[in-house]
């Protein structure tokens, strides 16, 4: 615990657009009770000490918000003087560096920047009161990062825990074409109820994410293990000796192997190298089978598992005659060498997903950055019927 948060508080974690259903069932799963969930988010209450922990295993989040504050405030000189009354010393290196980062809609804030400015403004003139010392603020989020909800007259003030974005999990350093971000490609692969102990094929890889992070669960390597930077190592009283605690048992926890295949294919030469060079930052290039071929030529293991694409899907209606016949060859190629596989296609196109030609066993909504997407799953089973509408 925390001596300079000793108190349990208010825990948000974020995500994006309708990815709070797998992160609720990831937070339960680490033995936490969810107390809500929206569309983007999911509030538990906890320590600081939990922070570490929710940064170190969390898959499918954005963001934990650590809540060190509540009140109301009318106008922007309202939340400084409210602001100007929290212990900030107590919280900030005097020396150090923070960020500010806000949400606002109140009728007196034109441009949320103002807001971020009378906060740092605020926060610095308590630090050189009370320390004699003016830290520096600007906009990276490599150290203690404050975060401010602020809607109509209500506000709530947290540390960013995170500090940069946990949707990104440190290894895909090149990524190819328009790919997934890694939160969203894990928060898929839940959806799909993949069991992890199956084979997992992923044609037209791409930079390999989604192989990528079927290999990082099958074998519990998780994301904290990869990264060596957050925004609660920068707040007084970040205890090092539990972050450590964290990782070594994240490492005991870690698989070295799998007894199913990983398959990711690519016609694309650039792709496959660009995934390669991902999996092995991430640790798990062992583990996957690289294919240089036609998506209809991939592989597909004897054994029934999950067989997951993310075609392109443009970025309009009307989508042009070469994705057209792309999807059409994917419903043949789902029937005629995946049966007894659920297939999964994710795609932001829903006229080019009628392409496909098979029934859908069901759709799972999703945003891809401010796309609407769905996962769509198909039962493969021998002889799929064609859609009829």
């Amino acid at each position: 615990m925390s001596a300079v948060f000793p108190f349990p508080t208010q825990i948000v974690i974020t995500c994006f657009p309708k990815q709070s259903p797998w992160l609720a069932k990831e937070v339960e799963s680490l033995g936490y009770t969810v107390e809500s969930k929206n569309v983007s988010e999911v509030e538990i209450k906890g320590f600081m000490d939990d922070c570490l922990r929710l940064n170190m295993y969390l898959r499918t989040a954005g963001r934990v918000l650590f809540q060190v504050s509540r009140f109301r405030a009318n106008n922007a000189n309202d939340l400084y003087k409210k602001i100007l009354g929290i212990p900030w010393e107590k919280y900030l290196k005097k020396d150090g560096y923070f960020s500010v980062t806000s949400w606002v809609r109140n009728d007196s804030i034109k441009d949320e920047r103002f807001a971020n400015v009378r906060i740092k403004d605020a926060i610095v003139d308590r630090m050189v009161e009370k320390t004699g010392t003016r830290p520096d603020s600007g906009p990276s989020r490599d150290h203690a990062v404050i975060h401010v909800y602020w809607k109509e007259d209500r506000v709530r003030l947290y540390f960013d825990t995170s500090g940069n974005t946990i949707s990104k999990h440190g290894y895909r350093k090149i990524p190819f074409k328009a790919p997934m971000i890694e939160s969203l490609a894990a928060s898929t692969i839940l959806a799909s109820g993949w069991d992890m102990e199956s084979p997992f094929v992923n044609p037209m890889c791409g930079s390999g994410t989604l192989a990528i992070e079927a290999a990082l669960m099958a074998t519990k390597s998780v994301p904290g293990l990869i990264r060596n930077n957050y925004g609660f190592m920068h707040i007084n009283g970040y205890d090092e000796e539990s972050w450590k605690g964290y990782q070594r048992l994240a490492g005991l926890q870690k698989k070295e192997g799998v007894d199913f295949k990983i398959i990711a294919s690519d016609i694309s030469s650039e792709a496959l190298r660009a995934a390669r060079t991902n999996a092995k930052l991430a640790g798990v290039d062992h583990l996957i089978e690289f294919v240089k071929c036609d998506f209809r030529e991939t592989p597909i293991p004897k054994e029934n598992g999950v067989i997951m694409m993310n075609p392109e899907y443009g970025e309009r209606l009307g989508a042009d005659k070469d994705l057209e016949l792309l999807y059409s060859q994917i419903g043949d190629f789902f029937k005629q060498k995946c049966q007894g596989y659920k297939g999964y296609v994710f795609t932001g196109n829903l006229e080019l997903a009628k392409r496909i030609g098979l029934r859908t066993s069901r759709r799972v909504e999703f945003f891809n950055a401010r796309i609407e997407s769905r996962l769509l799953e198909y039962e493969l089973y021998q002889g799929s019927k064609r859609q009829m509408d």
